[in-house]
This record gives C-alpha cells, sequence and structure tokens, in this order.
C-alpha cells in the first residue's frame, strides 16, 4: 500500500507518521516539503503530488485551526478546510484512492446535553465550523472513497494545545478561572492516528465502509474538569506548581469574549465507529494521563 500524508508536522500528523508506516510505503508531507508540494494553499500544486504519487490512500491531517482568527481570515480558511479537500477528493476519486480527512464538533451548533449521532443536523457557530462542514460536503460530493473522522479537544506531547498551556500558566499564576460550561472528551492525536491506520487496513477492501464517524475518547468533562486533572497529575509527580488546587475557579464561556463563537455541547457519539469496527475507546482520562507522563519526563524538551 502507498499512503501519502498531508500535515506531517501537526499533532496528529506527527503521530500519523508512526501509525501508517507499518501499512507500507509513507510519503509524509508538510507545508514547507520542496521536492512535492504539501501546501494546502496551493491547490493546483497538491493536485499535481497526489497524481505524481498516485497512493493508494491519501491521509489529510492538515487544516486551518486558528479558530478565533478564521473570523478574519475567512478566505483562508475557506482555502485550507474547505477547497483543499475537495481537490484532494476529486483527485482520490480519480485515482481510485481512500481519502482519509479529519473533522470537528464545531459543525455542529452545541445544543442539547447529548452526544451528537453522525446523521444529526448540522449548524455552526463560527466560520472555523462553517469551512470544515464545507470540506465534508465537498469530499461526500465527489462520490470518492473516504473515512471523514470528526473530533474533539485534540492534544498531544508534540506542538501546542490545552494541557501545555495549562502547566505553563500554572507555573506563573496563583489562580485561574476556567470555563466551565463547555463540555466534550480531550481525544489524545496518538488515539486518532491508531484508530485511523486501524480503519485504512479494515476499509482498503470494503466500499461499503466509506463515510462519516466521531471519533473522541470515551467519558466527558469540561475544561475545568479537564484543567484539574493536569493539576492533580502535575502535583502528584512534583512538577512545581504556582496554582493551588482551591483556586482553579470554574467560569461561564461569557467571562472570555472571543471572536468565534464556541459549541457548549461538543459530545460526539461513537458508537458508528465502534459497532462497524470493532474498536473499544478509551477514557479521556488515560490518554491524558499517558501524555502527562511524556511531557513531564525530566529529559522532554518542551
Amino acid at each position: 500500500m502507498k499512503i501519502l500524508l498531508f500535515g506531517k508536522k501537526g499533532q496528529v500528523g506527527w503521530e500519523l507518521q508512526r501509525s501508517l508506516a507499518p501499512l507500507g510505503e509513507l510519503i509524509a508531507l508538510s507545508r514547507d516539503s520542496t521536492e512535492l508540494c504539501g501546501d494546502l494553499t496551493d491547490l493546483n500544486g497538491i493536485a499535481k503530488t497526489v497524481r505524481t504519487v498516485t497512493p493508494d490512500a491519501i491521509v489529510n491531517a492538515a487544516a486551518y485551526t486558528a479558530v478565533d482568527k478564521a473570523e478574519s481570515e475567512q478566505e483562508l480558511a475557506y482555502l485550507i478546510n474547505a477547497l483543499a479537500p475537495d481537490v484532494l477528493a476529486k483527485e482520490a476519486k480519480r485515482n481510485n484512492a481512500w481519502l482519509i480527512h479529519y473533522s470537528t464538533d464545531y459543525v455542529f451548533d452545541g445544543s442539547g446535553k447529548y452526544p451528537k449521532v453522525e446523521t444529526d443536523s448540522t449548524a455552526p457557530l463560527n466560520i472555523y465550523g462553517k469551512t470544515k462542514l464545507e470540506g465534508e460536503q465537498f469530499i461526500n460530493a465527489s462520490n470518492c472513497l473516504h473515512l471523514i473522522f470528526r473530533t474533539s479537544w485534540v492534544y498531544a506531547a508534540h506542538g501546542n494545545n490545552f494541557i501545555k498551556t495549562m502547566l505553563r500558566l500554572a507555573q506563573d499564576r496563583d489562580h485561574l478561572n476556567i470555563i466551565d460550561d463547555q463540555i466534550g472528551a480531550p481525544t489524545g492525536a496518538d488515539l486518532l492516528a491508531d484508530i485511523t491506520a486501524h480503519t485504512i487496513r479494515a476499509a482498503l477492501h470494503q466500499p461499503t465502509l466509506s463515510g462519516i464517524y466521531h471519533l473522541v475518547a470515551s467519558g466527558e468533562t469540561s475544561w475545568h474538569g479537564y484543567a484539574n486533572l493536569i493539576f492533580d497529575f502535575a502535583k502528584k509527580e512534583k512538577f512545581h506548581l504556582k496554582l493551588k488546587p482551591e483556586t482553579t475557579l470554574p467560569v461561564l464561556s461569557k467571562t472570555f469574549p472571543a471572536p468565534a463563537k464556541r459549541p457548549l455541547n461538543s459530545r460526539l457519539n461513537t458508537h458508528k465507529l465502534h459497532n462497524t469496527f470493532s474498536l473499544n475507546l478509551p477514557t479521556w482520562q488515560t490518554g491524558v494521563k499517558r501524555t502527562l507522563e511524556e511531557i513531564l519526563a525530566p529529559n522532554f524538551l518542551r
């Protein structure tokens, strides 16, 4: 099998290089790759890359993810999150290749208190969510074989994310206000990568598996609950924190006005993924603690 990966330097792309390598020949590209174009803003360039490589599977781990900035950079967000996946989908169809793509809970409006299923109505609250939804729609309209994984609250030892931000702030501040009315499941990039590798192998010769799947760790929490687990674990590992556990205060989203509105309900129902691929998704706490062990190791390069 020949696999073409876009976005190799991102959190998910970094882990995908590990998980996909055993499946066959892996060509991994980033925005600054030179021999082949890996820049999703260059639509002709990425189309030419696919035609040159002729992969069996295209894995798109690149995206515009600056949620607030997208409100003022709408054209760029649309180019990367919608038009580029459209090009990749059409090239996948032309080449009879699978396209694996990552989307987000932000395609929903965040209403209700129950986990969203794949067939629930979409209604993004912000430009980022709108462009990610348009990317999904372009892929579906191409009729290419595809696996679209909607996920949420992604983190990893590699790259910047909520875990590292909280650890940094907790070393400098004696109290923090943390949002407590947004609910979701922190999901590790390593979990996304491992599930991707498993599903590619299963789907390669089963076209009926093509479609959208929700992929998040099991369980749920708020950003406040997530942060407290981080701080409690760091304290047990004797990592220096100026912050005291009792000074992390839960607050409402409106406490921190932002250009882009966030969904309050980021819960995603994963029954379809579980039943289709016979997968067991670990709890969000398991993955976060494992990543914290790596980040807090004495020789870890932050």
